[in-house]
């Protein structure tokens, strides 16, 4: 693969970025989030501005360049392209991403610039707490999305491309991530046919440990249902298909059995349960076979997942006890109810990010106000001792007791005209407008930016 080297856009963007944690905590402006999902581009699109895990380094060092973002961290997966990043001036950094996105991916910028999106403040930490907690996913509540992100920081970390903002943000996504899984029900039912098949199956047997599954077919849908039982626990496999080689190479591949299509009827005896996607014209399994096979099962339970279209399996054989069959139809109405099922538990996960926002907000204006409120009594204070010298002076015969009865006085004074604007500051700093305050008490004590 050859290597990527990006050229820093003509456009000014101070390079010699320095180090996020030596930066005055009031010039540190915005959070942001710049990238394309499943939502806004095509998969083609996303396709050609992916970058494997495998390129991160670089793509941070790339996106280091530009002065103007102080911290960065860059996520790709086949669902989304994104950066987050803390930056001084955003129109800026925007356009430096933006061209960093079409160099590396060889595209003009018009080509994929409309499928964009640029958050900002809360809208970005709504953003990503949204996609760590997987609200954002093609899927809602699938996790993969999670791994995805703590791969993406670990590696920013790894390149000191973060700063204590982005570190305490990511460390507050996976918080909330954690708190939706646990808090509420997002991910507690399947929204995929192979899964909706494994959740039945729980229901009729309960642990799945030990159980056997008969695959009738070779199909893809029948070999993923089949790889999900088996990370659930099923013991062993069996697959009969027409073409004897290609069952043997797909029972191979799941360390089980190959059994001619002509004696899958006797097989089905040892089976527990059975995935059936033939493509056959016609129906391979009669109520009477069913009705048979029961019997040589002592009446066992037998659960059939019937995937084929036409049906492979006769329905009339759910008539018959413990025959328990489901068809494509059956499977796809569990996975609509269970996204329902999602989407409720979905609002209430929304109700928590609001609130995990709002302290996140609080936290950040808090971080603002420091250097100010440090600031200010700095320089009170040494309007204070400045003032007691001269008194002093001028009063050379007082005792040490009245000079400490005077400089107690002095003192409370000082900390009785703060105690107002400093507890308004800190509580205006966690609003919508809390750099305002911030700037006007700058300009009122003249206290200078560093």
């Amino acid at each position: 693969m050859e290597r990527f080297e990006f050229r820093v856009p003509s456009f000014e963007c101070r390079s010699g970025n320095p180090k996020p944690e030596t930066r005055n905590c009031e010039s540190m402006m915005d959070i942001i989030v710049l990238g394309l999902s499943h939502k806004t581009a095509p998969l083609d699109l996303r396709e050609k501005l992916h970058f494997p895990e495998s390129e991160l380094p670089e793509v941070l060092e790339g996106v280091g360049a530009c002065g103007q973002i102080l911290e960065r961290m860059m996520l790709s997966t086949c669902n989304r392209v994104e950066a987050y990043a803390v930056v001084d001036e955003v129109e800026t950094a925007r356009r430096f991403l933006v061209e960093f996105l079409a160099e590396r991916g060889k595209l003009p910028r018009e080509t994929f610039e409309s499928h964009l999106y640029l958050l900002k403040a809360d809208q970005a930490l709504r953003h990503i707490f949204r996609v760590a907690s997987s609200l954002d996913a093609m899927v809602v509540g699938e996790p993969q999305i999670l791994g995805q992100v703590k791969a993406a920081y670990g590696i920013a970390l790894e390149q000191e491309a973060t700063g204590v903002i982005l570190n305490n943000l990511m460390e507050t996504a996976f918080h909330v991530a954690k708190r939706v899984r646990t808090e509420t029900g997002i991910a507690a039912s399947a929204v995929s046919v192979s899964t909706a098949a494994i959740e039945l199956a729980k229901k009729i047997f309960g642990d799945l440990k030990g159980r056997s599954v008969m695959l009738i077919g070779a199909g893809k849908m029948s070999e993923l249902s089949a790889k999900h039982l088996l990370a659930d626990g099923v013991g062993s496999v069996i697959v009969a298909n027409r073409n004897f080689d290609r069952a043997v190479e797909l029972a191979e591949r799941f360390h089980g059995r190959a059994v001619h299509y002509d004696d899958a009827k006797a097989e089905m005896v040892r089976a527990d349960i059975i995935i059936s996607s033939t493509g056959a014209p016609h129906q391979i399994l009669s109520k009477a076979d069913l009705e048979e096979i029961i019997i040589q099962r002592r009446n066992r339970p037998i659960f059939l997942i019937d995937i084929a279209v036409p049906r492979d399996i006769d329905p009339t054989a759910n008539e018959i006890d413990n025959v328990y069959l489901y068809d494509i139809d059956d499977l796809q109405g569990v996975v609509q109810a269970n996204l329902r099922e999602r989407q409720r538990e979905a609002e209430r996960a929304e109700v928590l990010i609001e609130r995990e926002v709002s302290q996140f907000v609080g936290w950040l204006g808090g971080l603002k106000v420091v250097p100010t409120i440090v600031a200010m009594r700095q320089k009170v204070e040494s309007i204070r001792e400045e003032e007691l010298r001269r008194v002093f002076a001028r009063l050379p015969d007082l005792t040490p007791e009245e000079r400490q009865a005077i400089s107690s006085l002095a003192s409370s004074i000082v900390n009785k005209i703060l105690h107002d604007p400093m507890t308004e500051l800190k509580r205006q700093s966690a609003m919508k407008d809390g750099h305002l305050y911030v700037s006007v008490l700058r300009r009122l004590f003249a206290i200078r930016d560093e």
